[in-house]
């Protein structure tokens, strides 16, 4: 009997680890490849505003964070760095500017999504034409299935 639980909870251990790695990997696996610097040159150039993603916001931490300068234009948002990997990223515009979820939480309804972050380092986000980037001051890369804060930038 004794044999019989630990080989149960052997496995169950096992299978929530390799479902956890999954999460994790899965999303760098499918992701398309990254814009080249050609594309992402001559989207800044058009840039209104520069931030930067930093890593050491109050709501990242070491799987949640992105790093690396952004760049809002009319027509596009584009990220030089890198993101940590994770599934269903959303870029977001906010007027106010949040470093936490919960933040994010708050203010949800005030902001507007702009696009789907697919990749993981460097990337360029369409901005509809229905949004001014000058009636916010915060990008936010946002993990929509999981309600993870990832980062932040304030540009203005």
């Amino acid at each position: 009997m004794k044999k019989i639980l630990l080989l149960v909870l052997s496995h169950l251990l096992v299978g929530v680890v390799g479902f956890a790695i999954g999460i994790y990997t899965l999303p760098i696996l499918i992701a398309p490849p990254s814009p080249s610097a050609q594309e992402l040159e001559t989207h800044s150039e058009q840039a209104l505003y520069m931030a930067e993603f930093r890593r050491d916001l109050e709501g990242s931490d070491m799987l949640h964070w992105g790093e690396g300068s952004v760049s809002i234009g009319r027509q596009s948002i584009t990220f030089v760095g890198k993101l940590a990997p994770g599934p269903d990223y959303k870029l977001y515009l906010s007027p106010e500017f949040v470093e936490t979820g919960e933040a994010f939480e708050r203010l949800k309804d005030r902001m507007v999504r702009v696009g789907d972050v697919r990749t993981f380092e460097n990337f360029l986000v369409a901005v509809p034409e229905s949004v001014d980037p000058d009636d916010y001051n915060t990008v936010i890369v946002w993990c929509e299935s999981f309600a993870q804060f990832i980062t932040a930038a304030r540009y203005r």
